[in-house]
């Protein structure tokens, strides 16, 4: 039996809902000999800083039992290197681009999505890292209060027409709030959601796993904080909501989506296998098959509710 994969967000349509998380697989050029990028329905791009960042210093990335927590430090080629060399790549692949976006000010968000503006390209729209401290406000991340989320989600909605995507941070006391914030402001859709702030020590040296001693988890671990974000996005807010958070297989996008998301991010799976979306993408539609399902954008918020 056919399924019909595609899903609409604002103007755009997605071939199929499995995209790859941003951070998890480069700038989505590098993986021609891994897989094939174009059957995903999008590639989020790692996350573009204004100026290059070296990132962190190692080590910067620790498994755990209960996941994986890195501090990568949003290393990049910063924006003026991505736009000359990156972006133009993007012309020959068949799937949809999304660009993420990090800073540390207001100003810097600005200035990164008015230079990708600024050229000729074919990116379908944004994600917005905003769990980034705010050097203005004294270290506080952009998203863990709504009227900073609201005044940068506003003032990047007055400088593009293409997708607005506000990325959630869970290290908040009411993710509802924030998303509300976002979608006030003008932004098309949610993703949710980053990583948890985790620790690990090694005992041997009674020092931390990793330089910067706190990171973010990631991974199966942080999976149900993930499906419950969106379970309660999805039913507050009126745009959509993308899901991220643990997804290693078919059954867990299914989840997501009856969660509420209306397609799924893939992230810490990739670092295990590359090709780890495609065959999440043949599970979900293996599982709409055998439920006799025609669309899989009728799985979005099907779940039974508790009467």
């Amino acid at each position: 039996m056919p399924v019909n994969t595609e899903i609409r967000i604002g103007d755009t349509v997605f071939k199929n809902p499995v995209f790859v998380a941003s951070g998890t697989f480069g700038y989505g050029t590098e993986t021609d000999d891994l897989i094939c990028a174009d059957k995903l329905g999008a590639i989020v791009t790692k996350s573009i800083t204004f100026h290059p960042r070296e990132g962190n210093p190692p080590p910067r990335i620790v498994e755990t039992p209960s996941g994986m927590i890195n501090s990568i430090g949003l290393a990049n080629l910063g924006v003026e290197k991505f736009t000359a060399e990156i972006l133009p790549l993007y012309d020959s692949m068949n799937t949809e681009v999304i660009v993420n976006i990090a800073g540390t000010t207001v100003e810097e968000y600005l200035k990164v999505l008015e230079k990708v503006e600024s050229v000729p390209n074919r990116v379908c729209g944004y994600e917005i890292n905003i769990s980034c401290p705010n050097v203005a406000r004294g270290g506080i991340e952009f998203g863990v209060d709504p009227e900073i989320t609201r005044s940068l989600t506003a003032q990047l909605r007055e400088r593009t027409d293409r997708l607005l995507i506000m990325k959630l941070s869970p290290n908040v006391t009411d993710i509802v709030e924030i998303g509300r914030a976002a979608e006030d402001a003008g932004a098309d859709a949610l993703s949710a959601i980053n990583t948890v702030i985790g620790m690990s020590i090694d005992i041997a040296s009674r020092r931390s796993s990793i330089a910067t001693e706190l990171g973010g988890l990631s991974g199966p671990a942080i999976r149900p904080v993930g499906i419950a974000s969106v379970y309660r996005l999805s039913r507050a807010a009126g745009i959509p909501v993308i899901g991220i958070g643990g997804i290693t297989s078919g059954r867990d996008a299914v989840e997501y989506l009856l969660a509420g998301s209306i397609g799924i991010q893939v992230g810490t799976a990739n670092l295990r296998d590359p090709g780890i979306a495609l065959v999440i993408l043949d599970e979900l539609i293996s599982y709409c098959q055998k439920q006799g399902i025609e669309s899989v954008s009728l799985l979005t918020g099907a779940m039974d509710e508790a009467s």
